[in-house]
């Protein structure tokens, strides 16, 4: 016998409930009253003959065979909205929502005043947006698009490039004049170091890179927090270029070791296969492109700072 095929919207609501995590977050996305969009999950595992999510008193989470189902039935309505977008195209629409997640610092500084813009380019287009610092899984959480910075692990995933993300080491001047200004990546044993997470610190010296092992005074996950303690004087650190420009720009910070190269790293775009052929992350995804790239505007400060330097 053949079996028939679910309801799209009860196919629907049961995806939402699992990106939002609540019954009731889901009926208000879809438009649904919480009852009938209820109604319609269970109607849905009712036909498949398999509890798809565990409800409790804080909202739902799929089980092992509904988080199974729910990945596939997210990339299928991603390439139904794909399809429809394909009409969109046709009366040149660029339309429909877009789900982004990028990094807090570059977020905040950089990217909301972009997103803004495209916003009023784009009155049809609604934007859901998420600032933090994690990396998410983006087929599981149906994001539209991830803004990523640093080296990507090899995906299914569809990446562009943006814009070059550079790194810098800054200090501020009375923590220079005071304990001296390091010339070789050697000479910052004995200084008091500021560090991002994990990172390792890696110069270019000559033909080869060579690793420098620090000791923290400090430790943070964030480079705001890195850079105010460079320009309180606390110590040296290493960031990307488009969080120091303002502190280099402005004197509270100077760069160091100007002459040791350190790893480029990438801003990039990056969306599931059925998301990347939509027209309107297409058409986010250019206008970052063109926003930020090839050359982004914070880098202007950090080499006009470096020159000024040399003089």
């Amino acid at each position: 016998m053949e079996h028939s095929s679910p309801d799209l919207v009860d196919v629907l609501a049961f995806v939402r409930v699992v990106e939002t995590g609540s019954f009731a977050r889901a009926a208000e996305r879809i438009g649904l009253s919480k009852p009938v969009l209820s109604r319609r999950v269970a109607r849905l595992e009712e036909q498949l003959g398999a509890r798809l999510l565990t409800r409790t008193a804080r909202g739902a989470q799929p089980t092992t065979v509904g988080q199974a189902y729910y990945e596939r039935a997210a990339a299928i309505l991603a390439d139904l909205d794909a399809a429809r977008e394909v009409v969109a195209e046709a009366v040149t629409q660029v339309a429909g929502p877009i789900r982004l997640s990028a990094p807090l610092s570059f977020g905040i500084s950089y990217l909301a005043p972009a997103l803004a813009e495209f916003a009023k380019l784009h009155p049809a287009v609604e934007l859901d947006i998420e600032f933090e610092d994690r990396s998410v899984d983006l087929v599981g959480g149906g994001y539209d698009l991830a803004v990523r910075i640093g080296r990507l692990a090899d995906s299914a995933l569809v990446a562009r490039r943006i814009a070059p993300v550079r790194k810098c080491v800054v200090a501020g001047p009375a923590y220079l004049d005071a304990r001296g200004r390091p010339e070789r990546p050697a000479d910052l044993a004995g200084h008091d170091i500021l560090v991002y997470g994990n990172e390792q610190w890696r110069f270019r010296v000559g033909a080869r890179w060579e690793a420098v092992r620090v000791s923290p005074r400090l430790r943070t996950n964030n480079g705001e927090m890195l850079r105010a303690a460079a320009q309180a004087s606390l110590g040296i650190c290493m960031l990307p270029s488009f969080i120091a420009a303002p502190a280099i720009e402005d004197g509270s910070v100077e760069v160091i070791l100007r002459d040791f190269a350190l790893e480029e790293g990438a801003l990039h775009a990056v969306m599931p296969p059925g998301r990347a052929v939509t027209a309107r992350v297409r058409a986010l995804v250019d206008f970052l492109v063109e926003r930020f790239g090839p050359e982004p505007a914070w880098d202007p400060c950090w080499l006009a700072g470096r020159e000024a330097g040399k003089r």
